[in-house]
């Protein structure tokens, strides 16, 4: 899973009927460990709610298609909302 903070929407005139009633959203994909940039923003489908400027956590390819029931056609998903990460220090020995 990939870390992304939600940056726009995106609205469609015509789109596949698999796509109907579903959110798509503009992310920026982001490094986990200081969350800065990673490439440019691309397009994901909402599979659970997120809002302007969450930070979420996204699938790409086959993983991205199975997170909805009717298994429409996409390349990315958003799967989760981050509450919060902790990367460095998690566990000290």
């Amino acid at each position: 899973m990939k870390l992304a903070k939600v940056v726009g929407r995106v609205f469609c005139t015509r789109q596949d009927k698999a796509m109907d009633g579903k959110t798509m959203l503009l992310i920026q994909p982001l490094r986990w460990e200081d969350e800065t940039p990673l490439g440019g923003p691309i397009v994901a489908v909402d599979a659970v709610g997120a809002g302007a400027s969450e930070k979420v956590f996204w699938v790409a390819s086959r993983e991205a298609a199975v997170a909805f029931k009717d298994v429409p056609p996409v390349d990315a998903a958003v799967v989760g909302i981050v509450e919060g990460h902790q990367v460095r220090e998690f566990r000290k020995r």
